[in-house]
C-alpha cells in the first residue's frame, strides 16, 4: 500500500510541469497593484522632502529668536544682523534666504520693530524653491502685569507656497504688546 502511494506521489510530480511560470493576467494584476501603491505612496514621499527643508528654516528662525533674546539681555538692543549674534549660521542657503522680508532684500539683516524705540527684531526665511513655505521669527519686548519687561519670541509660518507672512508687532514694550501675521499662522 505504501509503495503504491509513493508512486502515484511520483506519477504525480511528474505528470506536473516544473516550469510553467506566471500567467499574463496574473502579471497584469501584480503591475496595477504595485502602480496603485505607487501612486499613493508618491506623493507623500514627495511632501516629506519638503517638510525636511522646511523644518531647517524653523530651526533657524527659532535659533535666531532665542539669540536675539539672549543679546538683548547683554545689550540696550536688539541686533541689526544675523552674524551679530554669533550663532555661526549662514544666512543663505539652497533652499532658504535668511533676513529682511524677500529674497535678495538683505540677506542676514533683520527688520527692526519700527517704534521708534528698537524694541523688537523681526527675521524671515524667504523660500527660494516654489514649493516651500516661508516663515518670519519676531523678538520683541513685552511688560507682564507686574511692570517687568522681559523678551517674547514668536515664529510665523506662511501660509501659502513660496510666499513669506506678513509679520508685525503692535503695542511693543506695554503690556497689550502683540505679534500678528497676514498670510501666515503664528504659534
Amino acid at each position: 500500500m505504501k509503495t503504491d502511494l509513493k508512486a502515484k506521489l511520483v506519477q504525480h510530480l511528474l505528470k506536473k510541469k516544473g516550469n510553467e511560470g506566471f500567467t499574463l493576467i496574473e502579471l497584469l494584476v501584480v503591475i496595477i497593484i504595485i502602480g496603485i501603491l505607487a501612486a499613493i505612496a508618491l506623493p507623500a514621499f514627495l511632501n516629506q522632502a519638503n517638510r525636511a527643508r522646511q523644518t531647517e528654516a524653523q530651526t533657524y528662525v527659532g535659533s535666531v529668536n532665542r539669540a536675539q533674546q539672549a543679546y538683548r539681555l547683554e545689550q540696550p538692543t536688539f541686533a541689526t544682523e544675523i552674524p551679530e549674534l554669533g550663532l555661526g549660521i549662514q544666512t543663505e542657503t539652497k533652499f532658504y534666504e535668511y533676513g529682511k522680508q524677500g529674497v535678495g532684500a538683505g540677506p542676514g539683516e533683520t527688520e527692526p520693530v519700527t517704534d521708534g524705540i528698537g524694541s523688537g527684531a523681526i527675521t524671515f526665511a524667504n523660500p527660494k524653491d516654489v514649493a516651500l513655505l516661508g516663515y518670519a521669527g519676531a523678538t520683541y519686548l513685552l511688560l507682564d502685569e507686574g511692570g517687568n519687561v522681559t523678551t517674547t519670541a514668536v515664529l510665523c509660518k506662511s501660509e501659502a507656497a513660496n510666499d513669506t507672512p506678513d509679520l508685525g508687532v503692535t503695542n511693543a514694550a506695554k503690556d497689550t504688546a502683540k505679534a500678528e501675521a497676514t498670510d501666515g499662522d503664528c504659534g
